[in-house]
């Protein structure tokens, strides 16, 4: 059975290497907002894109950060990571600056959004996992992989 995920990342500069990874069906994603109705939200404030979130993460088992150059930067991205983490929910990350857009191709690789979050379990210091594919292949290395991590995020959150 696949596992329901949430995607996180910087929609302006990433969307097109995104779909490439939901488009790979290895996990259950949630359903992609279009540039148009994520605007119509954000119009709406803070509070509705708060709201928007919840709702969206709401049954998710795991959160999988896809990191671009500038995902670290991003305020809902962080809003994300640490809901995922409140939540209980697996949490990973996967640089895809290596998977090629067809509008700009590969990009530069991302700051870890994680390093800036300090995560704990049961009193401890917790890092979570942030996988770097093949620059060779990164999408079948995603592909091939991709369940494996979203397993191991799950197994890490839960202890």
């Amino acid at each position: 059975m696949a596992r329901k995920i949430f995607y996180s990342f910087h929609f302006d500069n990433d969307v097109m290497r995104v779909q490439q990874v939901r488009n790979m069906g290895v996990v259950e994603g949630n359903t992609p907002v279009s540039p148009n109705n994520w605007e119509e939200v954000k119009k709406k404030g803070n509070a509705a894109v708060e709201k928007w979130i919840d709702d969206n993460m709401f049954g998710k088992s795991c959160v999988i950060v896809l990191i671009g150059t500038d995902t670290h930067k991003r305020p809902w991205v962080n809003y994300e990571i640490k809901k995922a983490w409140k939540d209980g929910k697996g949490l990973l990350g996967i640089h895809i600056h290596n998977l090629t857009c067809p509008n700009n191709g590969k990009s530069s690789k991302g700051t870890n959004p994680f390093d800036a979050i300090n995560f704990t379990l049961d009193g401890k210091a917790v890092v979570p996992k942030v996988y770097d594919p093949k620059s060779s292949d990164a999408y079948n290395d995603i592909a091939t992989n991709l369940s494996g991590w979203v397993e191991a995020a799950i197994k890490q959150r839960n202890g």
